[in-house]
């Protein structure tokens, strides 16, 4: 391996010298950066290619923005809601160009904390410049080498738009172009039912517009349960957003006032009309002009970057990591593929990434979290299996909190009561699935996760209850009991 960077002083710097590295990384988010110091900690050379701001997208306009938003939409909430009695609040309008510049000031901070300062703590250059793959193998930053051993592609995605009639006429928002706006509108469309255009469509409605959530599949939160589903969507109607599903957008149309958008169903074609329009429609990997095809590297039919289990592309001297392959797009996943790359890459130990265990949250309130298959995954595979649904109203936290809404369930294999899957409609699900995520990576029953010491008065609780309705009328139980 060979080393010609010393990991001392500052190391932002412009391409002016060709360089040899051994392992040069385009893009800066999470991917690269985990990368980047799991690959100086073994001593290795590195340097970090970015055309734009460094950080990527969770701490410059994914989640950490978001978050921080959501955060202050609940509070705004909290304070309206009125659940506790003897106490007594009232929410304001909203002073949105104060938000987004406290928003702005996190991101800066966090930015500069957990990203720009890590580069002269570790050690690594960041090239700065566009970086186009070129002959010989070789990455060119604003045409000048940057020669490495290995390379990864850690570009990250971008938001998508489909190719609706009318669209690209429209001027619509973005997951991040919404989280720049300076007022709040007056109504809102959403399209896409999924997490982000939920979170942004309660975050928008609990600020004070008027919302519509538009959803092609029969159900918002498509991918998780039903009752999941069903149970958010109640929650969400309570809070006076609109939900549509089952609907086709077939055409936008931009007007002085607003945007207009038809939607078809079985009961025909109708119009909705709005002040403003989001797409979240989902996220593209960005691997436009970056040369793969001259290098070898094989790309999917959504711009994904072609990868094995291992996180090497179909050169045998360029991985990729992160949002740009095309697995799930989480940080934590971006994180991991990061030292997995950096251990194969430079000591050959081939790592490979198991995602059997992966959680995923939507931080809606109350959030979705879930570990493991659903129901008819388990079918699907084969699987003989059985379920229970516990509603929140036999969680002791949810009852004095005073918010009963939400679901906890369990799939699990029949017979061997193995655990399958773990979901939850809760507030704190979040936090509460990690103990999903440890009882799957442990093969637990039912009957291990309706026995096992639960902190009292904690939504984890309401795992351990599920599991007990296996066996037992858990609303027959007095608090604590086995």
């Amino acid at each position: 391996m060979t080393t010609k960077q010393t990991g001392s002083g500052t190391r932002q710097r412009g391409p002016s010298v060709p360089t040899r590295y051994d392992i040069v990384i385009v893009g800066s988010g999470s991917a690269a950066f985990s990368t980047a110091i799991a690959a100086r900690r073994t001593g290795a050379s590195v340097a970090l290619v970015e055309q734009g701001r460094v950080g990527g997208t969770c701490v410059n306009v994914g989640c950490i923005p978001s978050k921080a938003l959501l955060a202050a939409a609940e509070a705004r909430h909290v304070a309206s809601a009125g659940r506790f009695p003897g106490i007594r609040t009232e929410a304001h309008d909203v002073d949105m160009a104060a938000l987004i510049a406290g928003k702005e000031s996190l991101v800066a901070t966090l930015r500069r904390e957990k990203y720009e300062d890590l580069a002269d703590l570790y050690g690594f250059d960041i090239v700065h410049g566009h970086g186009r793959f070129g002959a010989h193998d070789t990455l060119f930053v604003d045409g000048v080498p940057v020669v490495a051993d290995h390379y990864v592609i850690a570009t990250g995605a971008t938001p998508w738009a489909p190719p609706l009639p009318g669209l690209d006429q429209v001027r619509y928002l973005t997951s991040t172009t919404v989280m720049e706006l300076d007022h709040v509108p007056e109504s809102l469309i959403v399209i896409g039912g999924n997490a982000v255009g939920l979170e942004q469509g309660q975050l928008f409605a609990r600020l004070g517009a008027r919302v519509t959530i538009v959803e092609a599949l029969p159900r918002i939160a498509p991918f998780e349960e039903p009752e999941i589903s069903e149970g958010l969507a109640g929650i969400l109607g309570d809070e006076g957003i609109t939900i549509e599903a089952g609907v086709r957008v077939t055409k936008a149309l931009q007007e002085p006032d607003g945007v207009v958008v038809e939607v078809a169903s079985s009961h025909g074609r109708r119009e909705l009309r709005a002040a403003a329009l989001v797409v979240a429609t989902g996220r593209r990997p960005n691997t436009a002009d970056l040369g793969l095809d001259t290098v070898g590297v094989e790309v999917g039919s959504r711009g994904d970057v072609v990868v094995d289990d291992e996180l090497r592309t179909t050169n045998p001297r360029i991985f990729a990591a992160g949002d740009v392959t095309g697995h799930p797009q989480f940080v934590y996943v971006a994180g991991v593929h990061g030292g997995i790359v950096a251990d194969n890459a430079l000591s050959g130990a081939h790592r490979r990434v198991d995602y059997r265990t992966l959680p995923r949250v939507t931080f809606t309130s109350p959030q979705i979290a879930a570990v493991g298959m659903t129901d008819e995954e388990a079918s699907q595979s084969g699987i003989d299996c059985e379920c229970r649904v516990l509603s929140l109203a036999h969680v002791p936290r949810a009852i004095v909190a005073r918010d009963t809404r939400g679901v906890a369930k369990i799939v699990a294999e029949r017979g061997s009561g193995r655990v399958l899957g773990i979901h939850l409609l809760a507030e704190g699900a979040a936090d509460a699935i990690l103990a999903g995520v440890y009882a799957l990576e442990a093969n637990f029953t039912v009957d291990q996760l309706a026995t096992m010491w639960t902190p009292y008065l904690t939504m984890a609780e309401a795992i351990k209850l599920a599991a007990q309705s296996f066996t037992r009328d858990v609303a027959a139980l007095s608090c604590c009991a086995m």
